[in-house]
């Protein structure tokens, strides 16, 4: 069993960051936290059983918050073209994309908290270093996106920190179902 659990809290950033930016790191250090206790005990099989009518695995749900909290990390430093034109990807596109969601051959849970925890510790440093956060860039094109709309660096984060808690959230329910354990209560 794997007992791993990711660091994804940088403690020295966090305690440099003040105000805003020490608030929202120790909100999205919290919603990482228990999305990655919602691994604790578990083997890299059952990290990729599918225990719900969602096709979501925890291991998969992992690598997903590490892919999207990567990616808008991106989108705050390089701009949309980081993030690629969601309007012109092919049915090949979507079903890679769809590989984010699951635990693929030779997956490992510690490799994927790994990652996640590596993609934590840039975040943090870039929240804690950052000279705006009231900069903003255009969005990547997407059809769940307004043509035009902006977001800045803050917007992105509270973003980074809404898909990690609802996925926290996603990942109770599915352990739950797993093996009858829960983050709390």
């Amino acid at each position: 069993m794997t007992s791993t659990e990711p660091t994804t809290h940088n403690p020295a950033l966090a305690s440099a960051a003040t105000g805003e930016r020490a608030d929202l790191l120790a909100m999205l250090a919290k919603h990482r936290h228990m999305l990655g206790f919602t691994t604790r005990d578990l083997t890299d099989e059952q990290a990729g059983l599918r225990t719900t009518a969602s096709e979501l695995c925890l291991g998969g749900l992992v690598k997903h918050v590490t892919t999207v909290e990567r990616k808008w990390v991106d989108f705050i430093l390089e701009g949309p073209a980081s993030m690629g034109d969601f309007t012109t990807m092919t049915e090949a596109d979507w079903a890679r994309r769809a590989d984010d969601f699951r635990m693929l051959p030779g997956d490992t849970l510690a490799g994927v908290l790994d990652n996640y925890a590596e993609v934590a510790r840039r975040t943090d440093e870039l929240v804690a270093t950052l000279p705006d956060l009231d900069a903003s860039r255009p969005l990547p094109k997407a059809p769940w996106f307004e043509p035009g709309e902006r977001w800045s660096a803050r917007r992105v984060l509270m973003h980074i920190i809404s898909e990690t808690a609802q996925h926290s959230g996603h990942a109770d329910i599915i352990r739950e179902s797993l093996d009858g354990a829960k983050s709390m209560g």
